[in-house]
């Protein structure tokens, strides 16, 4: 059994829903299989601070459950199309986040009022909009990796959000910085007037000093600790 795998997507899950990033029963994290197999992702019917290494199951890109047990989740091609479309990504996070769904239905484009916001921009976060139903085939898998392209997360307009990283560890982290970021985003625009934010010489530069992977990794540790 790989447990060392479903150890780190439960921990991701837990971390997720901690964060006030879980809806109910839905939501999800994967990491991508070592021999190329597919998706480690939690199975349905469990809420994200429920997961345990036990509720982790492969999926491949067909959507056959291949190592573990459960239902797997309808949006499996999430996971499996952007795995296919990006070599560099080894974690996908998807989730309803509140804050990040209510900015992208606004019609905001995400703007760097804050720390967070410069994770991702620029350039700005791609929106996809083909539909906000789930993503439950493989072109509609395909559709969303086409958009999301090489960016580290994507907003699915009216639905949620997509994160990617190298590995789940970092993945996760941009997810819950994305949420950050849109709700400091809103929380400004709430207080009125005209809000400041970096230009893009700036935000890059704070990228790298602030974001850098050996603070992403920091970052990772800190939440792991904090589920202790």
């Amino acid at each position: 059994m790989n447990t060392d795998i479903r150890e780190l997507v439960s921990l991701s899950s837990r971390i997720l829903g901690g964060a006030d990033q879980g809806d109910f029963i839905w939501g999800h994290a994967s990491a991508r299989d070592p021999e190329g197999r597919g998706a480690w992702i939690k199975a349905s019917g469990w809420g994200l601070q429920e997961v345990t290494p036990d509720r982790v199951h492969l999926v491949d890109r067909e959507g056959a459950v291949v190592e573990g047990e459960g239902r797997r989740h309808l949006e499996y091609p999430i996971h499996t199309e952007i795995y296919a479309a990006r070599p560099d990504v080894g974690g996908v996070v998807h989730t309803h986040s509140p804050h990040a769904v209510a900015l992208a239905a606004a019609g905001q484009e995400l703007v760097p009022v804050s720390h967070a916001a410069n994770f991702f921009v620029p350039p700005s976060v791609p929106r996809f909009t083909l539909t906000a139903d789930l993503i439950f085939t493989q072109e509609l898998g395909v559709a969303l990796a086409e958009t999301l392209g090489g960016a580290r997360a994507v907003f699915l307009v009216n639905h949620g959000i997509v994160a990617v990283g190298p590995d789940l560890q970092s993945a996760t982290v941009a997810a819950i910085l994305l949420e950050r970021a849109a709700e400091q985003q809103l929380v400004t625009l709430g207080y009125g007037g005209v809000p400041a934010w970096s230009a893009p010489e700036e935000s890059i530069a704070k990228r790298e000093r602030i974001y850098n992977e050996t603070a992403i990794s920091n970052v990772w540790d800190y939440l792991v600790r904090q589920l202790k």
